[in-house]
């Protein structure tokens, strides 16, 4: 298998550490997307939709989202599991992992690409150019504040996102929430759940990658 990556982006983060979790050791190239290298003619004969992750199979199956990257690791490497292994428990990772990816990734995404100077014609990821709406910086964030008490409310209850197990929902939610550091958001203080549970996933060494 070949991982092309990004070290700095949380989108191929999510699936780098889910990759470590399950004790992998995978080829991996890293795509600079400050250069826009992911805009090149090499890496679009790769990926159209120059984005990282993309994960590229022996047989050369190309995977580019990090739903269709987990479910394939999970099924080939079912140890440990990071997608649930009861119907409930599978159903609560999907649950949540698709809330923290509407609510949380997409919100601090919003606010991010579309106030950076950086990203004045990049403000949605892919092949086109999108000019930046400032209106949108603003809804993001009030929507990134919004998803962390969220977060909070079930952790203060949960373990973990799923329940007393840990998985790809909470691999998406603590990028989500580094992620807000982008935008100058931070977990306040009084957000005890939160806090208890981004303290004990600094315990895992694949969140160090």
């Amino acid at each position: 298998m070949k991982f092309y990556d990004c070290q700095t982006a949380p989108s191929p983060r999510r699936a780098r550490i889910f990759i470590a979790e399950k004790g992998l050791n995978v080829d991996t190239i890293q795509v600079d997307l400050a250069t826009n290298e992911q805009l090149s003619p090499a890496f679009r004969a790769i990926n159209p939709r120059c984005t990282v992750p993309v994960l590229v199979l022996d047989d050369g199956t190309t995977l580019t989202e990090n739903q269709g990257i987990a479910a394939y690791l999970e099924a080939a490497f079912p140890e440990p599991p990071l997608l649930g292994r009861t119907p409930q428990e599978r159903g609560l990772v999907a649950n949540w992992n698709a809330r923290c990816e509407l609510e949380g990734l997409w919100a601090v995404a919003e606010c991010f690409r579309n106030r950076s100077k950086g990203l004045a014609n990049r403000a949605i990821t892919g092949p086109q150019d999108f000019a930046q709406i400032p209106a949108l910086a603003e809804r993001g964030r009030a929507r990134a504040e919004e998803f962390l008490l969220t977060l909070d409310t079930r952790l203060r209850e949960s373990r973990y996102l799923a329940g007393d197990f840990f998985s790809m929902a909470d691999i998406t939610a603590i990028c989500v929430v580094d992620f807000a550091g982008w935008i100058k958001l931070s977990v306040p203080e009084d957000y005890l759940g939160l806090q208890r549970w981004r303290a004990a996933l600094r315990e895992r060494p694949s969140l160090a990658l």
